[in-house]
């Protein structure tokens, strides 16, 4: 029987549970490894405050490690909280003594402005706790305060990174969620001599709490697995940045990330998978679907719930195609399997995530008249009117145009369609909760489209 891997965490508990151990531990599972706490202190917070910190005596700090250890046995670790010297020591010394990889989160300061690390145990860390360290993963702030100095560029980060490596770690990600006022969000590993970038989505949200226990969790739970570090950080970042993204908006404060939408994505794939094959066959068991394929032919897609690229939606390789007696498609649902229609479905889930399906058709005047007839609602973008800043982005068309088309009505649609463009043919793309959903609104259109013509 295969073992499963375990990860363990050494750190606090937020009874709020958006970080701590409690963050650790759903990072842990949606990754797919046992996950296991030593917990080293209790606090009492919400999303706006800490009110309370209780810290765990160092012999039982020592003793719960010790139990997992002897017993289970540990893959990798990870730490968060670490309140005291004294903690620090204890922490320290069981690491040298089992040898299992470590993660060090250099846990400061909370969003709430709590001290999570005294001042006076800072230097502690430095000299007991990094040169353990295979992964440390400080923020900005947190690496201007290990090294102080101020950290403002990219370039800064890079220096911060190797000068921290210099403190004992073996590889060190300056991480770039309070770094810079670009776009992206921009983590820098310095590793064996060498700098890796990582690029994530920079979210206007307040969804963040969780966001470094969870990062470094996740880095603790790929090195469980054996995983080398370089691809252990990019999954971790690529983890992170879709639990911001779908980040939980409860509280009154900074809402926790959602370390759990990985986990659904993964739950779900058989069903996404299963609806696009059944509306394929709802789609080729209705030969009057034909009269809707496009010069550029059809493709039908389904999105996972928490879906952040097209390869998180369900397309028809080769898309489906025209033939004498109807539709066929010319291969399998797969993940990634459509561009446009794919990307079609991301923009309109920014403002209804219940939206998931989608199929283009044909433009034609009288289709849009005869759908409006059918009380499906319609609206449209003009290609002619993008922006050439939007028109430079590889494959930003899409997304302004479904924008547009849901600003000019207030609302998602049933339909949004297009006049074309310079090469680019005219098309509409059918939208529903499901690719089943959409497949029989096609069947639906066509019907009538040839009821209407005979």
């Amino acid at each position: 029987m295969l073992r499963i891997p375990c990860a363990l965490t050494i750190a606090g508990s937020d009874s709020s549970g958006g970080a701590g151990i409690q963050a650790d531990l759903k990072t842990f599972a949606a990754l797919g490894v046992y996950g296991m706490s030593a917990l080293t202190s209790i606090t009492a917070q919400n999303t706006t405050a800490i009110t309370a910190v209780q810290d765990i005596e160092p012999t039982v700090i020592k003793a719960q490690i010790d139990a997992v250890a002897e017993d289970i046995g540990v893959n990798a670790a990870k730490t968060g909280m670490l309140h005291t010297s004294n903690i620090i020591k204890v922490v320290s010394e069981v690491v040298e003594k089992y040898h299992f990889p470590l993660v060090v989160d250099p846990v400061m300061i909370a969003k709430s402005g709590a001290v999570l690390l005294r001042p006076e145990a800072i230097d502690t860390l430095v000299k007991k706790l990094l040169p353990l360290a295979v992964v440390v993963t400080p923020n900005r702030m947190e690496a201007e305060e290990l090294l102080k100095v101020k950290i403002r560029t990219l370039e800064d980060a890079r220096e911060a990174a190797q000068r921290i490596s210099f403190l004992g770690p073996k590889a060190v990600v300056v991480k770039g969620g309070h770094l810079f006022s670009s776009e992206k969000a921009i983590d820098i590993l310095y590793y064996e001599g060498k700098f890796n970038s990582f690029e994530g989505e920079r979210y206007d949200t307040k969804t963040t709490h969780g966001t470094g226990c969870s990062f470094s969790a996740a880095i603790t739970a790929e090195l469980a697995k054996g995983k080398g570090v370089v691809e252990a950080v990019g999954v971790a970042k690529e983890f992170v940045n879709r639990a911001i993204r779908f980040g939980l908006p409860i509280g009154h404060g900074h809402g926790p990330l959602n370390p759990m939408a990985h986990l659904y994505n993964e739950a779900e794939k058989y069903y996404v998978l299963k609806n696009v094959g059944d509306a394929i066959r709802i789609l080729e068991e209705h030969p009057e679907v034909g009269i809707l394929v496009p010069e550029v032919r059809m493709n039908l897609v389904m999105a996972l719930s928490y879906a952040t690229t097209p390869k998180d939606v369900v397309g028809v390789l080769g898309r489906i195609t025209k033939v004498k007696r109807g539709v066929r498609a010319s291969g399998c649902p797969e993940f990634g399997g459509s561009g446009h229609v794919a990307r079609t479905v991301l923009a309109v889930m920014k403002h209804d995530p219940s939206i998931r399906g989608a199929i283009n058709i044909c433009y034609s005047e009288k289709l849009v008249k005869l759908c409006e007839k059918l009380d499906i609602v319609t609206s449209y973008y003009n290609r002619r009117e993008e922006p050439n800043e939007t028109k430079k982005v590889n494959g930003g068309t899409i997304p302004w145009g479904t924008d547009q088309a849901i600003k000019r009505i207030g609302k998602v649609p049933d339909i949004i369609y297009h006049f074309g463009d310079w090469g680019k043919e005219p098309m509409i793309t059918l939208l529903g909760k499901t690719s089943v959903d959409v497949a029989s609104i096609a069947v639906k259109i066509a019907r009538e489209l040839l009821k209407r013509e005979s």
